[in-house]
């Protein structure tokens, strides 16, 4: 599928006719042209010939049917994956990815054993929301929020990452309000930089996962070239700019980030700003254990005696792999 494509057949048409086509993808989600009731035949056929829209992807369902991960085929070969996660309050979140693999080496993330492919395209982006959009509209549903939070840095594809949103933001596109993105880095200065001057109100989460350099370093190597003071700078300078809350993301794990000193720690960082900690239990990907509910409990304790705004995540995918930090293409 090559959104951008088809604007290009379109060129030598009427102008009215890439607008019936974009609200063919974007609202009405067909998956063939000849699903078209606007479109005359020698367009659909000429567009079906250029750039079909079907969607070629494998799905895989958790047991309680609330989480569902695509594994999308792309035209050169490579795949990505995303995910449908079904929230308890109704909500429809889709995970999307913004790389194939990813070069960041995140000790606790599978998608980094993957290595580094290439950025994926505005179109690859958008691709896994109509996918997803698409299967939603068969249960009369509908997709509610869309997480930057998959495979790859979106920083790293910064360009095409805000592409994307605005075009699914757009009132012409897929129209989603602003607010119902977020965007996850691994603390990529320059991108947080960028994203606090962009007049989109998308919400920012940092992955945080350790409260000090020497932890932190230990299980992400891009605290190296980012340490955490200048990432917690951009952040606050992030606040300061959008006046938005951020989210720090704190993967548990057994014996490396979860002890009391650790969660102490966390409540100097975060505490008395707009900040909010987001506790995720740890999907194995063979190098850790995940801490236990007891240990994560008393983490999650220590910091909401000490004032600071608490939540924790429920486990989606874990039996699909389609967990946080699972998302690796194995069907290479």
């Amino acid at each position: 599928m090559n959104i951008e494509k088809i604007k290009e057949v379109l060129e030598e048409h009427q102008g009215f006719r890439l607008k019936q086509a974009e609200k063919n993808i974007y609202l009405d989600l067909i998956d063939d042209w000849q699903q078209s009731t606007v479109l005359p035949s020698n367009i659909k056929e000429e567009l079906n010939k250029e750039c079909p829209i079907s969607i070629e992807a494998d799905l895989f369902s958790s047991k309680n049917k609330k989480t569902v991960k695509a594994v999308i085929n792309l035209e050169d070969g490579l795949k990505i994956e995303a995910v449908l996660m079904k929230n308890r309050d109704g909500r429809n979140t889709i995970c999307v990815s913004s790389q194939v693999g990813c070069s960041l080496g995140c000790k606790f993330c599978a998608t980094g054993k993957m290595g580094f492919k290439r950025n994926l395209t505005f179109s690859e982006i958008v691709e896994q929301v109509i996918f997803f959009a698409r299967l939603l509209k068969k249960e009369d549903e509908k997709i509610t929020n869309i997480v930057f939070m998959g495979m790859g840095e979106p920083f790293l594809n910064y360009d095409n990452v805000l592409k994307a949103i605005r075009k699914l933001n757009d009132k012409d596109g897929f129209n989603l309000g602003s607010r119902n993105f977020s965007i996850s880095t691994a603390g990529v200065v320059e991108g947080i930089k960028k994203l606090s001057s962009e007049k989109l109100q998308v919400n920012l989460a940092l992955s945080l996962h350790a409260p000090n350099n020497t932890i932190r370093s230990e299980i992400m190597p891009i605290n190296k070239r980012y340490p955490l003071d200048n990432v917690l700078k951009a952040v606050d300078d992030y606040i300061e700019k959008t006046g938005r809350r951020v989210m720090f993301e704190y993967i548990m794990i057994k014996g490396v980030n979860d002890s009391n000193k650790e969660a102490e720690e966390i409540a100097k960082i975060v505490k008395g700003k707009l900040y909010f900690v987001n506790l995720i239990p740890y999907n194995s990907t063979g190098v850790f254990e995940a801490s236990s509910q007891e240990r994560t409990a008393s983490f999650r304790k220590i910091l909401e005696e000490r004032g600071v705004s608490v939540t924790q995540r429920f486990s989606f995918g874990k039996d699909i792999e389609g967990a946080c930090g699972q998302l690796a293409n194995k069907n290479k």
